[in-house]
């Protein structure tokens, strides 16, 4: 098995570099550093991010000040601006976002800049590991290119390879550490470096044959979810037109102990994964004169939702005769899943958008969201008074928060749309009509 450059003295510990320090990269920082087997250097362009982790801060929701400032007066962590010090790591990890461009292509502009950064750094013996989610072939078509103009080779000079990040915002379970981690080389001297050096601080390591097939599994289990909320927001639809209660549907086929697995409809699909990611593939595959068909429809399905959650506000307002136009609409949960304070892709901003398009009074309370700056919106959360209840015509739930009283919201809204079943999850849902969604109206 090949084995990791020692630095020059082997007592010292080995250091580890990580670009990109927001929810993947601080996360990993963290574990890394906490392993005892690693002094590590994070890298970040943002000036104001750099500082508050060398004050000792936190400014990720999964982490605590104390866990960071903890290892900062060990010596284990830093965080730094300067790019020059990437030669200074043994490995280096890339967390850097990746977004779509406004026709839906994938942006891998970050990741070129970080592989600049890297190229101009790079030595001989380092491992270089891209963790940010992108199409198959990112790593061996961008990636391989400008750091072998180095004039060095992979899996010769440096070893190079694919792990996704498999981060889950707000779960308590399962954390970087023992979430199994998987693991791509671009040739197999640089798989064995990689499997090696994320055993260290990792519980368990799963290698696979190449940087394609590492690529290609973070898109499949982002995809899978896609695909299925896409489905069972079509059976919302569904149902809906039948007169039945979706929810109840689904409860009772999860009782069946195979062959079944539970996913919720909701107001449409959010966050940094999920909404993206597969069109990485769908691109990827155009380019190929292929047509992901599944990937498509489930992408067009989960985009109506809130055009749906739209009709159900003007639906209850009509019961009384009342136009969305002037109306006012107190949206409750603005994050784009419970417990935390996500709004990237979030559904809910796209409800806010249509409600005000339609000249509805839009509001919103989340605890988790204290303000909100999106485009041409500023806004701050509402406290959940019995004033702001008497202004709202209309309250819809957009994301089912757990520390939110629904009981009280049940009784105090004049009407409720509620989006994510929560209401009846907290056991005070008197549904209207036989109507699902139109909780109360």
């Amino acid at each position: 098995m090949v084995t990791m450059k020692p630095t020059s003295n082997e007592l010292e510990l080995m250091t580890f570099g990580v670009i990109g320090l927001g929810y993947v990269g601080l996360p990993l920082c963290i574990e890394a550093a906490g392993s005892g087997a690693f002094k590590v250097i994070g890298f970040d362009v943002s000036e104001k991010v750099v500082e508050s982790v060398n004050s000792g801060c936190s400014h990720i929701q999964d982490l605590t000040d104390d866990q960071v400032a903890s290892l900062r007066k060990l010596g284990l962590i830093e965080a730094t601006c300067d790019m020059s010090r990437l030669a200074e790591c043994d490995a280096i990890s890339i967390c850097v976002p990746t977004p779509l461009s406004k026709t839906r292509d994938p942006d891998v502009s970050y990741v070129e800049a970080a592989s600049e950064a890297v190229a101009d750094a790079l030595r001989p013996g380092q491992l270089i590991v891209l963790e940010s989610t992108t199409y198959p072939g990112t790593t061996r078509e961008v990636m391989q290119p400008k750091l072998e103009n180095t004039g060095l080779k992979a899996g010769e000079d440096f070893f190079l390879c694919f792990s996704p990040e498999r981060v889950d915002p707000g779960n308590k379970v399962w954390t970087t550490k023992n979430t199994p981690k998987i693991i791509g080389g671009l040739t197999e001297a640089c798989g064995d470096v990689g499997e090696g050096f994320y055993q260290k601080f990792i519980d368990k390591v799963i290698r696979v044959s190449s940087v394609e097939a590492a690529e290609l599994t973070k898109i499949l289990e982002n995809t899978f979810r896609a695909v299925n909320i896409g489905l069972v927001n079509e059976l919302a639809l569904i149902s809906n037109r039948l007169e039945v209660d979706v929810w109840e549907v689904i409860d009772a086929a999860a009782t069946k102990p195979f062959g079944f697995m539970k996913f919720i409809p909701g107001p449409g699909l959010g966050g940094h994964c999920i909404p993206v990611d597969p069109h990485y593939l769908s691109w990827k595959m155009r380019t190929l004169n292929y047509k992901t068909r599944f990937i498509d429809l489930a992408s067009e399905i989960n985009a109506e939702m809130p055009f749906f959650v739209l009709d159900k506000v003007r639906e209850v307002l009509n019961r009384t005769h009342q136009p969305l136009n002037g109306s006012s609409i107190l949206l409750l949960g603005i994050a784009y899943k419970s417990n935390i304070g996500d709004t990237r892709e979030s559904p809910a901003l796209d409800v806010m958008r249509l409600l005000q398009k339609d000249g509805a009074n839009v509001k919103y309370h989340d605890p988790y969201v204290p303000n909100l700056v999106d485009e041409s919106v500023a806004m701050a959360s509402e406290a959940l008074t019995d004033e702001v209840f008497r202004w709202a015509d209309v309250v819809v739930i957009l994301t089912d928060h757990t520390d939110v009283d629904y009981g009280r919201i049940f009784e105090q809204a004049k009407t409720l749309v509620d989006t994510r079943h929560a209401t009846s999850r907290a056991g005070v849902n008197n549904i209207d009509g036989g109507d699902s969604w139109i909780v109360k109206g």
